[in-house]
């Protein structure tokens, strides 16, 4: 019986087209990224968090009124059902934070009065909803694991504003919110990532929301996906406390051919786009803070990997000495991306759903010849 003819797809699926979406737009070899073909320097510049997520689900940038709607929502949902927070309380003290955030939002599904309703509407809501329990639920348990007292949000705030609120127990200078503002939007979507991937899929059985981002969750937590800014700040960490010069450091990692973190990108051929804003808010908080040296250290390393080595620094890179400075925990810089691309997935699990067929792809089969002999136990 003869195989069906199959496409020979290259490994990892690198170029294929999988679906269509008109969430993201991606030119690699110009380095343009943009949402709903809004260039994403231009968001950065002039936008926030809140107007990039309406942007996302909504497919337009919001009137004034929509605005302040859409903030008075998220202020709403600022809060955890007693059992979560119980729940957050129970995880082991060594729990991975990524493993708690995963567990925590696949428990949320309970308490979610529109669970069992997968309209738009009230995906719409779910992700709303969400996009303001995933930010509670890593500053929160980050109070808990360290003994602290947990801290409640303000209504009169920005997402980004509350989030550092609830993490660090004091309102954040006005570079700092806005630092992690911008951060928020660059890291709020990026076309059919590992994560966005594993929510479509999940969405296209009809599954729910919640199911979906638990599935999202799940990818991001691997370090080729979610993981590298922690290993770019390992490096900086070693470096700075070995006080060895950082370019001399570089080189002893290539000599033993180990890859550097936060450099190169499957998509991008030139600058990844939102390296360009995470490197200047490096810049800007380690001089505000006095924490200069991270910034420092990471430039050095660019400078030389893009001159001897041409290769470009990616998003991971400087926001690992962004995360930092910001008061983040190098653990949760994995969960810090999540608490942005919530946005960027249930985007893309409501655009499935709009249109879905089942993602159902074949395999090009490599195995024993059919049909193989079935050889009895006794003869083996």
């Amino acid at each position: 019986m003869a195989s069906p003819t199959t496409t020979h797809p290259p490994k990892g699926l690198e170029g294929v087209v999988a679906t269509t979406s008109r969430i993201c737009f991606i030119d690699g070899d110009r380095g343009v990224l943009a949402y709903r073909g809004i260039d994403i320097h231009e968001l950065a510049r002039r936008s926030n968090f809140e107007e990039t997520c309406y942007l996302s689900w909504f497919g337009k940038l919001p009137t004034h009124r929509e605005l302040h709607q859409l903030r008075d929502q998220l202020a709403e949902e600022r809060k955890l059902d007693a059992s979560i927070i119980a729940l957050l309380r129970a995880a082991p003290r060594h729990a991975l934070p990524m493993d708690v955030l995963r567990t925590a939002v696949s428990a949320l599904s309970f308490y979610d009065p529109q669970e069992k309703n997968n309209e738009r509407t009230a995906n719409i809501d779910k992700a709303i909803r969400l996009t303001s329990q995933i930010a509670m639920i890593v500053a929160t348990y980050d109070r808990i694991r360290k003994g602290l007292q947990l801290v409640e949000p303000d209504r009169s705030r920005s997402h980004a504003a509350n989030f550092l609120l609830m993490l660090n127990g004091r309102s954040p200078s006005v570079t700092a919110e806005r630092a992690l503002d911008i951060a928020l939007i660059l890291h709020a979507d990026h076309e059919l990532n590992a994560s966005t991937f594993a929510a479509r899929v999940t969405a296209a059985t009809l599954s729910d929301m919640h199911s979906a981002i638990t599935s999202a969750i799940g990818a991001l937590k691997g370090p080729l996906h979610g993981g590298a800014n922690e290993a770019v700040f390992h490096v900086l960490q070693a470096i700075d406390a070995s006080g060895a010069d950082p370019v001399g450091y570089v080189k002893e990692m290539l000599a033993q051919k180990k890859k550097i973190p936060g450099f190169g990108h499957r998509v991008y051929h030139t600058e990844d786009p939102r390296a360009t804003h995470l490197r200047a808010m490096s810049r800007e908080l380690g001089d505000s803070s006095g924490q200069g040296k991270w910034f420092e250290i990471s430039h050095k390393i660019e400078e030389f990997l893009k001159a001897e080595k041409k290769l470009n620094a990616n998003v991971d890179f400087y926001s690992a000495s962004t995360y930092h400075t910001l008061g983040i925990d190098v653990d949760l810089f994995t969960p810090v991306f999540a608490v942005s691309r919530i946005s960027g997935w249930t985007a893309h699990v409501i655009e499935q759903l709009d249109d879905n067929r089942l993602i159902r792809p074949r395999a090009d089969y490599l195995g024993p010849k059919y049909p193989a002999p079935y050889i009895p136990i006794d003869q083996r």
